[in-house]
């Protein structure tokens, strides 16, 4: 309960905003030597004034038993301040910031309650009150909010997958590209009042793709995803490796490696693609926590990342096609494409591309089929505040005369790797490798 038990007691609601924005209700109960009377007030507030909305007894004791204050302004929040105030001291009873259409009330028996503008109960101070994301490509700025006082700001960021490598283009033994890496996921939380007004960020670009191997050549190497970045260095999530692009020989070709939280991954080689750091990413080394994972030239399920990404699917150089490795929370490698054995020579299957939220290879996008008339690698499914995107599937090869290869899919958004192109049947090209998805990064203040 409030009491007022003076002749100079008052409750009272300061506004900071000079809009016409407050509507009041009290309701009371007043007790005069056992004899009870009930009243009530409704009170407009139109601009930045101290407002007495209940007012003192002519004797013996007020008890009020529901005080709303409203916020009725279409957009403008506004501050106030509800206070009792005895003619001598002011004590302040509730005070904050009443976005648009936002309440507070005071229920006898329940205290004070504050109302969203849907007319749900608030029912935590870390209810994130301000979120600002962007998940293309590209500049960005981060603005401080100035509709409520802000004490942390979270910071959630993504970097782009790398892409994945092309295939090459030969009628005898030759490899379909490697998948590129997935970037990481990188969170961090700070004191609002550490950071300016305005940051500047970054969403990283997803690698470019491999370009198709011309009739008799290898294929191209997929390009490295772009670093996402908040203020430059305060939060950094790299971006995936690309992949190697296939070879016109039985060589062993590496994964792009997945990104790192201080590090992009490298473009996938001989030996394997090595994972962004902090720290030294290599295949050894399963299930790596803020590093990427490396790129594998050896069939293994183990390149896979925790908050760095997934390592990119290579192959060996029979040729035999690796998936795309997966993440906890960073995003999936692509597959490798699909590459030609010694017999016939004979076509092998690619491999589907990693994903996210698994620390199990393979599961993102599917793998295309190696025939006479490949098929592409499937895209990857695109990520969310919650997870990385997915890898892509590598695409299929032929050794139907004159036939191009397939190309690989594409990574999702939120640094999905691309998947690696196929073999073509020489003078058909080599097919491209899958672009990487785009990083991502999502800003919430509270």
């Amino acid at each position: 309960m409030i009491l007022l038990t003076s002749a100079s007691d008052l409750i009272q609601v300061i506004t900071a905003s000079a809009v016409d924005s407050m509507r009041v209700h009290a309701s009371w109960v007043d007790n005069v030597s056992g004899t009870i009377t009930p009243g009530r007030t409704n009170t407009s507030i139109t601009g930045a004034a101290t407002t007495t909305v209940v007012g003192s007894p002519a004797s013996g004791q007020r008890n009020v038993q529901t005080l709303s204050v409203r916020n009725i302004h279409a957009s403008s929040s506004n501050e106030i301040t509800i206070q009792h105030y005895d003619g001598t001291t002011t004590i302040i009873l509730w005070k904050g910031t009443l976005l648009a259409s936002e309440s507070v009330q005071f229920i006898d028996g329940d205290g004070w309650i504050r109302l969203n503008s849907a007319g749900t109960r608030v029912t935590s101070g870390l209810t994130a009150s301000n979120v600002q994301s962007q998940t293309t490509a590209g500049a960005g700025t981060w603005t401080k909010p100035t509709d409520f006082t802000p004490n942390f700001v979270e910071v959630v960021a993504w970097g782009a997958g790398g892409g994945g490598g092309a295939g090459a283009s030969l009628v005898n033994v030759s490899c379909g590209g490697a998948g590129g890496g997935g970037g990481a996921m990188t969170r961090m939380i700070f004191k609002a009042s550490d950071l300016a007004n305005t940051v500047n960020f970054s969403v990283g670009t997803g690698g470019t793709a491999g370009a198709p191997g011309a009739a008799g050549a290898a294929g191209g190497n997929g390009g490295i995803g772009g670093n996402t970045t908040f203020d430059t260095t305060k939060v950094i999530a790299g971006g995936g490796g690309g992949g190697i692009g296939g070879a016109i020989t039985g060589a062993a070709g590496g994964g792009g490696g997945g990104g790192g939280c201080a590090a992009a991954g490298a473009v996938g080689t001989t030996a394997f693609g090595v994972g962004g750091g902090p720290g030294t990413s290599a295949i050894t080394v399963a299930n790596p926590s803020m590093a990427g994972a490396g790129g594998p030239i050896t069939v293994i399920t183990t390149h896979n990342g925790y908050y760095g990404g997934g390592g990119g699917g290579g192959h060996t150089a029979t040729p035999a096609q690796v998936v795309g490795g997966s993440s906890r929370y960073g995003g999936g490698g692509g597959g490798c494409g699909g590459g030609k054995i010694t017999a016939g020579p004979a076509v092998n299957q690619p491999s589907a591309g990693g994903q996210s939220n698994a620390f199990v290879a393979g599961g993102g996008g599917a793998a295309g089929v190696s025939q006479a008339a490949p098929t592409a690698g499937t895209a990857g499914a695109a990520g969310d505040s919650t997870k990385g995107g997915s890898g892509g599937g590598g695409g299929g090869s032929t050794v139907a005369a004159a036939t191009a290869g397939a190309v690989g899919g594409a990574g999702g958004s939120h640094g999905g790797g691309g998947g690696g192109g196929g073999c073509g049947h020489n003078p058909g090209l080599g097919g491209a490798g899958g672009v990487g998805g785009a990083g991502a990064i999502y800003i919430y203040t509270y």
